[in-house]
């Protein structure tokens, strides 16, 4: 009787106060008009990880670009709730490295636009990033290694996330039979000791600050193998297993909730793999293996890093391998 009673109370209010729109509907018009609010959109890359190597090396280790705040989203529907967070994102001036830097600044970050060679490009996507830093550092040196996160420091206050894109694909392929220990020893410095040293460096701020979440790139070669690149296909495979899974055991002992994982790209197109890529025949010859018959774009890559990267969207996943390859397999899937 009393809940009967409370109907009738509340009709005879709607009567008395006129008819009202139901809430939902003017909760659809509301969101309606916030999407199409100006700068509302939301955010939209390897075999190959797209880092730098451009051919010029210089001194100038670090350059500023004006702050001007954080970069302001626009309404989304999902928050990866990474506005304000400082992040540091290596290789930068590589095609996923960059994509991954202006991703994290369209979340409303700080970055840290890394560079070794590639100044140049480095300072173009900076320019792009309200309140970035450009830093020089080869990976592959300890000493440059630990100035490149002091200069992080310094610059932002500190680093809350890593993306650990930095390395180099050598492009001529050679079996192992005719494999040199030089290029041996060059590749996986470029790609396993630069990541090694660059997980350190963040381990460290990490143990600090008690917090901290670290994305490697990786790759599909390190998974599946590669012909004529042992050597890549080795380095990536230690970033992906034995180093991935001691590192998320390891950081938990100084920072509870601390996670790392790594991407692992198949074929994406970067400026290390544009030339291999423009040969039609070779993209219909490894597309075959993949369900998308298409070759990856460095911003698939960089969203997928910075969704690990977000203690929102991915708080209980670490450890774990995250392959962005079109559904890539070990067998032939295509004619």
């Amino acid at each position: 009787m009393r809940r009967l009673a409370a109907r009738q109370l509340a009709r005879a209010g709607a009567r008395a106060g006129g008819e009202h729109e139901p809430r939902g509907r003017r909760e659809a018009e509301r969101d309606d008009e916030q999407r199409e609010e100006p700068g509302s959109e939301s955010c939209d890359d390897p075999d190959h990880d797209g880092g730098d190597e451009e051919d010029h090396d210089d001194r100038d280790h670090r350059r500023v670009v004006p702050r001007a705040g954080p970069a302001k989203p626009g309404r989304r529907l999902v928050d990866t709730g990474l506005a304000g967070k400082r992040v540091l994102v290596t290789g930068a001036s590589g095609g996923i490295g960059a994509a991954t830097a202006r991703a994290f600044a369209e979340e409303g970050c700080r970055v840290a636009v890394h560079y070794h060679r590639g100044r140049e490009r480095a300072e173009e996507v900076a320019a792009e990033l309200d309140g970035s830093v450009v830093l020089q550092a080869d990976l592959t040196r300890e000493d440059d290694t630990e100035r490149l996160f002091a200069g992080c420091v310094e610059a932002l206050g500190g680093v809350d996330v890593c993306a650990a894109v930095a390395g180099v694909w050598p492009s001529e392929d050679v079996p192992v039979w005719e494999l040199g220990l030089d290029r041996w020893r060059a590749t996986l410095d470029a790609n396993l000791t630069a990541t090694f040293l660059t997980a350190r460096g963040f381990m460290r701020e990490v143990e600090r600050s008690g917090h901290g979440s670290l994305v490697m790139v990786a790759s599909t070669a390190g998974l599946v193998g590669e012909a004529g690149h042992a050597d890549y296909a080795a380095a990536k495979a230690a970033i992906s297993g034995g180093l991935l899974r001691s590192l998320t055991n390891e950081v938990v002992r100084v920072a509870p909730l601390a996670r790392v994982n790594v991407v692992a790209p198949g074929w994406t197109e970067s400026p290390m793999t544009r030339g291999s890529l423009a040969d039609e025949t070779l993209v219909a010859r490894i597309s075959r293996t993949m369900a998308l018959r298409k070759v990856a774009q460095p911003e698939d890559v960089a969203r997928q890093i910075v969704v690990l990267a977000s203690d929102r969207l991915s708080g209980h996943v670490t450890g774990q391998v995250v392959v962005v390859a079109g559904g890539m397999e070990g067998r032939v899937l295509h004619d």
